[in-house]
């Protein structure tokens, strides 16, 4: 009696598991699912499907920078913080009242006081001319641009964050009761004692930014009508901050690099808590 081999067993035909209705014979090669060409991701061999690859990204290490930060490929939050401070101006200039809303949103030491501290941030974002704002704007871009993609955004911006609040800090301390202070010129020089400290330790050359410190610091004492305590409380906040990114040991550089911003921080609150207190 001769053998009959069975018959083979019948298969439907396959079709993709993110579309059930559309037939597929291309198979992830991770998983070995069905994938249909909208669901195809070129891989070095082959395709794979959107979850795998979403999977393999989770486990890839992002280059890190000098200083411990993501490395930036462009230097976007410059960009931002710059369309920030102009859309502002104008709003203060284009739309609103100009005294008035610096009135409502300048460092008013008396308001701040009362319990409007939200001033100490707005103020940052305010100018008084437009050659105010386009000084500040100038010096932004010069040298927001290397110090982002130096630090990465994330300390970038607790740089410029910290440096505005050193500024403000200083100037709700020191500057006459009845001022009323405006302009990101506290984060502007926080940014300038950043890029020295940071030019030193990467042994750059730092005698051009350090002629741009001094003439600006000798423009702030001699000229009339600006706030000395703005420049010099970001100076101080910004460069302070930078060492600390700039020498943090390697094995401990995140806790280092974070709990100096998170020191330096509580440190300016503290200081205008007693303020505070003095006023009231």
């Amino acid at each position: 009696m001769t053998d009959i081999p069975p018959a083979p067993e019948e298969t439907g035909v396959p079709t993709c598991y993110r579309h059930p209705g559309r037939e597929t014979y291309v198979r992830c090669t991770r998983c070995d699912r069905p994938i249909c060409p909208d669901c195809m991701v070129e891989a070095a061999v082959g395709f794979q499907c959107p979850e795998c690859v979403k999977a393999g990204n989770r486990d890839v290490r992002h280059a890190a920078g000098r200083f411990g930060g993501e490395v930036a490929t462009s230097p976007r939050l410059t960009y931002a913080l710059i369309a920030v401070n102009v859309a502002v101006f104008l709003l203060q200039y284009g739309v609103g009242d100009p005294g008035r809303i610096r009135f409502d949103f300048g460092l008013f030491p008396p308001l701040v006081a009362e319990g409007e501290f939200y001033r100490l941030a707005t103020s940052a974002f305010l100018h008084n001319s437009l050659a105010h704002l386009l000084l500040n704007m100038w010096a932004l871009w010069a040298v927001g641009q290397s110090l982002e993609l130096w630090l990465g955004r994330a300390r970038f911006l607790a740089l410029y964050a910290v440096s505005a609040l050193g500024g403000a800090t200083l100037v709700y301390l020191a500057s006459p009761l009845l001022s009323n202070t405006a302009g990101a010129s506290g984060a502007i020089f926080g940014l300038f004692g950043a890029v020295f400290v940071l030019s030193r330790r990467m042994n750059l050359d730092i005698r051009p930014i350090a002629f741009v410190i001094i003439l600006n610091l000798v423009f702030t004492f001699v000229w009339s009508g600006i706030s000395w305590q703005g420049h010099l409380g970001g100076l101080v906040a910004g460069g302070l901050l930078a060492f600390a990114y700039a020498y943090a040991p390697r094995e401990h550089r995140n806790a280092v690099q974070w709990g100096t911003t998170a020191a330096i921080t509580v440190l300016m609150l503290a200081l205008i808590a007693v303020r505070t207190g003095a006023l009231t």
